[in-house]
């Protein structure tokens, strides 16, 4: 008992001295805001402080693994007719998109097409998802479609065989689309013009279809489809289920753990931090001077202006996917040095899962003015998505009001994201430690290692925030 309470006060140390980090990464940051209504410094240190009390709290408090086996509770079946509908709705939403895109006017923030991919689709689906579980699967339109044209072409007597999914490729594929979709919204200069979204859309659902038609609509959509996986990975932390048609709650955060590991999802992690921790960063002041060094190597190199800042973007969005990947690594060799017969590749694999609530939290931290200011613009572009003047619904002169949350409620959200999410992630981490290691207190010394990385990416979220709201 007492070895455990020098361990669990080692932690409490552990913290207190990193606590230092996340008030240092904000001196760089949170100039002018003068209407927070307490230091900026203090967000820092209380961050530390609920990680540390955290860690200390899970290493007395939760003796034994709770999450890896988790009790689950059926609630409904859920009615064959409502996959129907929903993928009918999915259909129509990436129809009318693509239509915008070709059909409606060129300036972005008059078109329907720009708002749902970057805001009703891309956050407010990941939202979605920790609330209420795998919704994106229902209306997922490529889906829809390739499970409509089976059962039509069953009717018909029609069937194809299809070859089984290489296990060597696993989630690359996935990594691929996600970093790409990446590079379109941060790096790409032209990525709200409604044509060439229109194409990449039709180009991605036509990859999609491909994918489906040689390896199978399930196989394909659970492991190579890039949204599917990237907002499937997020509703792993809600307490909901679906499993074929029924649907199971569950305790929150128990559908991380089981995530099934496959190659590349280490790197899919990493890229969906690394490509948030790029969006703070190139609108921060370090960016603002290392930028435009980068730009002019490639100028140098024969590089039009164009070309020379999509190439630097993309090399800060890879080093930054780096960095993260390089941060997390570093946590693992440290866990490598407690008990024995845990090799860095099996630890590398094992907490992967506890990387998740960590993506989620930067996806909100970063995106959720965003989602709550530019998302009430579908009320009046659902009405006009052409721009051209139309009034379908009669809403076509509603407003975004600006006034539904103040600046400082925006911090206090993206703050909240952020140590929640980090929280969450020593939960998983010390849930899992327990599950592998021995003993409690080497899982417990195990997790040093894990709360300094927790630590080190609070930290740097804050630091992120605080440059992009300087």
């Amino acid at each position: 008992m007492k070895r455990r309470t020098k361990l669990i006060l080692a932690g409490g140390t552990a913290v207190t001295a990193a606590a230092a980090w996340p008030s240092l990464a904000l001196a760089h940051g949170l100039v002018g805001r003068a209407d927070l209504p307490i230091p900026s410094w203090l967000f820092g240190w209380a961050a530390a402080i609920v990680l540390g009390a955290s860690f200390v709290a899970l290493a007395a408090l939760w003796p034994e693994p709770r999450l890896q086996h988790p009790r689950e509770r059926p609630l409904f079946r859920i009615p064959a007719v409502v996959d129907v509908v929903c993928g009918a709705i999915g259909i129509a939403i990436f129809v009318a998109v693509v239509y915008s895109g070709f059909a409606g006017t060129r300036t972005s923030t008059l078109n329907l097409a720009p708002n749902i991919v970057y805001v009703q689709f891309w956050i407010g689906f990941a939202v979605v998802s920790l609330l209420f579980g795998d919704v994106f699967r229902a209306f997922n339109p490529w889906r829809a479609f390739a499970r409509a044209v089976v059962f039509a072409g069953g009717r018909l007597g029609i069937r194809r065989r299809v070859g089984p999914y290489p296990a060597w490729l696993g989630r690359w594929p996935a990594v691929a689309g996600i970093g790409c979709f990446a590079w379109l919204e941060l790096v790409y200069v032209q990525k709200a013009d409604p044509p060439k979204l229109a194409i990449l859309a039709i180009a991605y659902a036509a990859i999609q279809l491909i994918g489906m038609a040689y390896y199978g609509i399930d196989a394909w959509s659970d492991r190579a489809d890039a949204f599917g996986v990237y907002f499937n990975l997020y509703s792993r932390l809600s307490v909901f289920e679906r499993r074929g048609r029924e649907l199971f709650v569950r305790p929150p955060l128990s559908g991380a753990p089981s995530w099934p590991l496959l190659p590349g999802s280490v790197m899919l992690l990493c890229v969906a931090i690394g490509s948030t921790t790029f969006d703070g960063f190139s609108n921060g002041p370090v960016w603002a001077s290392l930028g435009p060094d980068l730009q002019s190597f490639f100028k140098d190199l024969g590089a039009s202006t164009t070309v020379a800042l999509e190439l630097a973007g993309t090399v800060g969005l890879i080093g930054c996917i780096l960095v993260i990947g390089g941060f997390y690594r570093l946590g693992i060799e440290g866990m490598k040095t407690v008990g024995h017969g845990h090799d860095p590749r099996e630890l590398l694999g094992r907490f992967a899962h506890t990387l998740i609530p960590i993506a989620f939290a930067y996806a909100l931290a970063h995106y959720f003015s965003l989602l709550i200011y530019q998302g009430q613009a579908i009320g009046f572009l659902a009405s006009n998505p052409l721009g051209n003047g139309s009034n379908l619904f009669g809403t076509a002169h509603a407003t975004i009001d600006y006034g539904i949350i103040s600046g400082a409620g925006i911090w206090y959200v993206q703050v909240a994201a952020l140590i929640c999410g980090h929280v969450a992630g020593l939960v998983l981490a010390h849930d899992r430690a327990l599950a592998i290691y021995n003993r409690v207190g080497e899982a417990t010394r195990s997790q040093y290692w894990m709360l300094v990385v927790m630590v080190g990416f609070t930290s740097l979220g804050l630091w992120l925030l605080s440059a992009v709201q300087a």
